[in-house]
């Protein structure tokens, strides 16, 4: 869960941040007080909240491997990146292929310090400060990182649920699909919930303790939509709780409750 929606955040410890949040719920150590509090507020509205952020992590991990793998792309633009972590999307990718090249984006000011420090000594891989939806300010910042006649990843994992309406989640991705050449793949997923309540509490918590830098859980019917763009072909297992995407030889992170979950899958560009 990371922050993406609107203007640059200024660095505010007081001021929980979804990217700081998601850190404390994966055992991280790069959070404060505030984002502590709010994590435990968030258990006790969805107290699998814990378990849902180690699953999506596993999730990324996976994916990655695989499009490194099965697609042979050796170029990722991880939107919404978030606080570096165990297995980076550089690290996975790097050990299928060592000359992938990775452009981490985020706009939190935590992300970007922390993500520089530890990529400086990497020249295949960067940090770029941009919002997610300004897709064609992404576009110039990668030149002459990124090929754009050629394959690329585009991963937008556990963020799209940061974007309110208003900034029309769908369009980000259509916008993004656009410029990549065939055979690139967009890997999805955010929060849905079958639950009125979940959906309701959290995105008030959430909304409420990052001052609006969020936008909402949403239902897996919406999520669905997000994919049905143009030159965009869902490819198996389909979209589903990523938790069950592609599963074999991993072992599975205890689920408390399937209360909400995060929901997308992998698609190409035909």
């Amino acid at each position: 869960m990371t922050e993406s929606a609107g203007a640059f955040p200024q660095f505010d410890p007081d001021r929980p941040s979804t990217a700081r949040m998601h850190d404390w719920l994966l055992g991280g150590r790069n959070n404060y007080d505030s984002d502590r509090l709010a994590g435990e507020e968030l258990l006790r509205i969805a107290p699998s909240a814990r378990e849902l952020a180690r699953s999506n992590r596993a999730f990324l991990v996976r994916a990655v491997g695989h499009i490194a793998t099965r697609y042979g792309i050796r170029q990722f633009l991880d939107h919404g990146s978030g606080l570096p972590t165990r297995q980076n999307v550089h690290q996975v990718a790097q050990a299928v292929h060592r000359d992938c090249k990775v452009v981490y984006i985020d706009n939190d000011p935590m992300v970007l310090s922390y993500g520089r420090a530890l990529l400086d000594e990497n020249p295949n891989v960067t940090i770029l400060p941009a919002d997610l939806v300004e897709t064609e300010d992404i576009r110039a910042g990668v030149q002459g990182r990124i090929d754009f006649s050629l394959p690329v990843a585009a991963l937008f994992v556990s963020v799209l649920h940061c974007l309110p309406d208003s900034k029309d989640p769908r369009a980000v991705i259509e916008r993004t699909v656009r410029q990549l050449a065939a055979g690139s793949v967009v890997v999805a997923c955010q929060l849905v919930s079958g639950s009125a309540r979940i959906r309701r509490q959290v995105t008030g918590l959430m909304a409420e303790r990052t001052g609006g830098r969020w936008g909402r859980v949403r239902t897996e019917e919406e999520v669905r939509r997000f994919f049905d763009v143009d030159r965009l072909t869902v490819q198996e297992p389909g979209l589903l709780d990523v938790a069950r995407w592609m599963p074999e030889d991993v072992p599975q992170i205890r689920r408390v409750d399937d209360d909400w979950v995060e929901f997308g899958g992998l698609a190409t560009v035909e």
